[in-house]
């Protein structure tokens, strides 16, 4: 009953100048209120980047060839061509931290489709696996190409966005075919749309095709010593409709002669591709799952330990890691801003407070002579305080929320509403109607009853 009518004697003590104690949460409301557009633009942009990461995988793990050097001269990576497909599907049935692995091979040639042509960015030759570990979970139209295709070199693929734009201008691209440097190719799917990635790569301007048909039919190697993409791009041949299977009547593997076999037999050269993606389980997972992928490729490489790696790979951990810490940085750095604001409406609050026990002294006198004790003042002046802030608080969660819709709507920015910011808000509200309220509270239960009755 004590607490009920001392919040009730607060509540009716700050009716009596309602200016004032809006004036005295006026502090608390801008800091709040920065805090909440502070939070909730820096949770936007970092979902953002999250969503942009996770558009171009965010478990991928890429496995790329090694590097030749020469008399001292280094040639580049994937300078030798050291994976294979069967290393691909080891690395997905061996590796426990490995979700899925595709082999794949990239060429940069020109898409023809009636009287339209395009140079696509991305001509990769995969198999279906590579949709999953690119985060493309559903076709916007049609469907992927199967295991079957890759296994029997079939002449299809799905296109991206961009080009169904640029050659296709609307019109459904499924069951027509285009031509990739002069093979025909059949649309069977359409990629959803994905847009560019944090590097500014228009990721829909893209071909998929089996790695099979992108190799030995568009790029015309069976051999594993051709950089698929190297090859593709710095050929200059011209190949005329006469000749759309160039790489037809060649074999898997090279022959040996009788003589070659049995004097001089040779290891057989499995066909290499350009690169492998691998995708782990979760972020987490990934340095286990590069510990198990380089484990098992030196393995099947027959490297001995003190051989360097044929092989490199890399993971996308240091571009998550790089991305979200600098905005965790630039968000912290705006939280402590508002904070600042927040200091200051408290001690304005303060202020007001120590003001307030001034002009009420005789009333203090009066309450402690009748029969209350210090503990009452106490409580009094801090409950006054603790509700200034909270009212502040409320005022500030709205007014900032507010401001965070109206920078999305008129700037178009990314935001995202945070409850911990809303949580935290609250909590910040009564730590600093305590904190900044317990001094005048105190120093009003201190007063002498005799003297205060005396204040003029």
């Amino acid at each position: 009953m004590k607490v009920y009518r001392t919040t009730s004697i607060a509540l009716r003590a700050l009716r009596r100048n309602p200016m004032r104690a809006i004036l005295t949460t006026l502090g608390i409301v801008i800091g709040i209120a920065a805090v909440i557009v502070m939070m909730e633009i820096g949770s936007g942009a970092t979902a953002a980047i999250q969503k942009s990461i996770a558009s171009m995988g965010s478990n991928m793990i890429m496995i790329q060839p090694g590097t030749a050097a020469s008399g001292g001269v280094s040639f580049g990576a994937g300078s030798v061509m050291t994976l294979t497909p069967q290393d691909a599907d080891a690395v997905a049935q061996q590796c426990h931290d490995v979700h899925a692995a595709a082999p794949a091979v990239t060429a940069r040639t020109q898409v023809v489709y009636g009287n339209k042509n395009w140079v696509p960015f991305f001509v990769v030759g995969t198999t279906p696996d590579y949709l999953k570990i690119r985060n493309w979970t559903e076709l916007a139209e049609g469907d992927m190409f199967t295991d079957r295709d890759v296994r029997n070199t079939n002449k299809v693929c799905v296109i991206g966005q961009t080009l169904a734009r640029e050659l296709f201008e609307g019109a459904s691209p499924v069951g027509k075919e285009i031509r990739i440097k002069n093979v025909a190719f059949k649309v069977v799917g359409v990629l959803p749309l994905k847009g560019a990635n944090m590097m500014g790569m228009d990721q829909d301007d893209i071909i998929v095709a089996p790695w099979t048909a992108i190799k030995y039919r568009v790029s015309g190697s069976s051999l594993g010593n051709v950089n698929q993409s190297s090859a593709s791009s710095t050929s200059s041949t011209v190949n005329s409709l006469k000749n759309l299977y160039p790489s037809s009547q060649l074999s898997l593997y090279p022959t040996q002669s009788a003589t070659q076999a049995a004097d001089t037999p040779q290891p057989i050269r499995f066909i290499n591709v350009d690169v492998i993606l691998a995708m782990s389980d979760s972020t987490e997972n990934i340095p286990a799952a590069v510990k198990q992928i380089n484990a098992l490729l030196r393995e099947r490489h027959h490297l001995r330990p003190e051989e360097p790696d044929d092989f490199s790979v890399r993971d996308m951990t240091e571009m998550i890691k790089t991305f979200t810490t600098a905005t965790s940085l630039m968000t912290n750095l705006l939280l402590a801003v508002a904070l600042i604001s927040l200091i200051v409406g408290g001690v304005g609050i303060m202020n007001i407070m120590l003001v307030s026990v001034t002009e009420r002294t005789r009333e203090i006198g009066l309450r402690m002579s009748v029969g209350a004790r210090a503990r009452d003042i106490l409580r009094q002046f801090l409950v006054e305080a603790v509700v200034l802030c909270l009212i502040g608080g409320a005022l500030g969660i709205t007014i900032g929320h507010g401001g965070a819709l109206l920078v999305r709507y008129f700037k178009h920015w990314p935001v995202e509403t945070s409850s911990a910011a809303i949580v935290a808000a609250v909590l910040v509200s009564v730590s600093v109607g305590i904190i900044f309220g317990f001094y005048p509270a105190w120093k009003a239960s201190r007063l002498d009853p005799i003297e205060a009755l005396r204040y003029e």
